[in-house]
């Protein structure tokens, strides 16, 4: 894990300047790229070869991420730290001698939102978190400014396939919790085996083939006229609950 504080957010602007930090190994979060053709498709070969997530964007995103500056088509963001592999994330509870306590986000495409998560999960003492490459947020500045430097301490794995990471969570012994309104009392459930608790999306829950990975559904209580809680919130109380049960 990258525990510097101090890290360098500043987006990559231009074509041969993207291509050089590719090339040096650069932790990158996500190119951003209008066109395909000339160095433009050797930048998103570069990309794939590294693991290294691309979208496509148009000019005035560009133009806002290179603050104004010549952007040629192309704009990198660093990330604000190192992913990790989920077998590092599994690591964790074995050094420790515990359970395992995971959590996985199911396209949490909100930075702050992740930011919160993450930041809660450390002081909850949650082993690591989980999520997609594809329509999620990820290490940038937001999430490490929301997170409080809680990015700095909390292992984040990024997955390509989630549905493939849980089956392989479950082959480690690690039962799934998803969260939905059709799930038990998260009060009568008891969060104390090895576990990994699967926070939804923001405004579409968990999705259906996530919902149908999970070994357990579990809900909060709801009294009022709303009906659901931001997916921070609603995961800071799940977490904080799980602690409770593991340390009473």
């Amino acid at each position: 894990m990258n525990t510097d504080k101090n890290i360098d957010f500043e987006n990559i602007v231009g074509r041969n300047p993207v291509i050089e930090a590719i090339k040096s190994g650069k932790q990158l979060d996500t190119i951003y790229i209008d066109g395909n053709g000339g160095s433009l498709g050797l930048i998103r070969r570069l990309a794939k070869e590294k693991g290294i997530v691309v979208k496509d964007a148009q000019d005035k995103k560009l133009s806002q991420l290179a603050g104004g500056a010549s952007h040629q088509g192309v704009v990198a963001v660093g990330a604000c730290g190192e992913y990790v592999s989920v077998e590092d994330i599994l690591a964790v509870s074995r050094n420790k001698g515990t359970n395992p306590f995971i959590i996985i986000c199911d396209e949490i495409e909100d930075p702050h939102n992740l930011g919160a998560i993450i930041r809660t999960a450390e002081t909850a003492g949650a082993d690591g978190i989980i999520i997609p490459k594809r329509r999620s947020a990820s290490l940038n500045a937001t999430v490490a400014k929301t997170s409080a430097g809680a990015v700095s301490y909390v292992p984040v794995a990024r997955v390509s396939n989630l549905a493939s990471c849980i089956d392989m969570l479950k082959e480690n012994g690690v039962w799934i919790y998803g969260t939905d309104a059709s799930g038990s009392d998260y009060c009568k459930t008891d969060f104390t085996s090895s576990m990994a608790l699967v926070i939804g999306s923001e405004g579409f829950g968990i999705s259906r083939l996530i919902q149908k990975k999970c070994d357990f559904m579990v809900k909060l209580p709801m009294f009022g006229k709303i009906n659901s809680l931001n997916a921070s919130v609603a995961a800071g109380i799940f977490m904080y609950e799980v602690l409770r049960q593991r340390h009473s």
